[in-house]
């Protein structure tokens, strides 16, 4: 008889449902900073290997002028290739106080602009992260037709 009293009642059935709200608020906020973590990461990666090929295509060309151009068509290249805008994207070439000489060492810098909240098909919200990567690689010391004579 007494368990019959005990589940014939209305009482308490309803306790509990206030946490949905607070759990789905903390699971929607959770996920968005695990996605923006994820996009930082990757931002990092297309980045570096950017920079890795700008510096490649700069040392490969066959004088400074040509360099700086393919240094910065082989960076879009490679952001492209990872999804990312080059719109974002800013590829820093410094001048060589040498010259484009036999053993120059040449250091090329990306940076990429990362918004806080991105959504697909809509953009970015919030506040600019910026992700910075250099790579430095030298001029062949063997090569022909480069002036000066290999020191390194």
């Amino acid at each position: 008889m007494r368990s019959r009293q005990r589940c014939s009642g209305e009482c308490g059935q309803v306790g509990g449902i206030e946490v949905l709200p607070l759990g789905f608020l903390v699971f929607v906020s959770l996920t968005l900073f695990l996605v923006n973590v994820w996009g930082v990461v990757d931002a990092k990666l297309a980045v570096t290997s950017a920079s890795r090929e700008a510096a490649r295509a700069f040392v490969e060309a066959p004088d400074a002028d040509a360099g700086f151009a393919n240094a910065q068509r082989r960076a879009n290249e490679t952001l492209r290739a990872f999804g990312r805008h080059g719109d974002r994207a800013s590829v820093g070439i410094p001048e060589l106080p040498d010259g484009f000489t036999r053993c120059g060492r040449v250091s090329i810098d990306v940076t990429y602009d990362i918004p806080a909240l991105s959504i697909p098909f809509i953009g970015g919200f919030g506040h600019v992260t910026t992700v910075q990567s250099s790579y430095t690689e030298l001029i062949d010391p063997f090569r022909d037709g480069l002036p000066g004579a290999a020191t390194c």
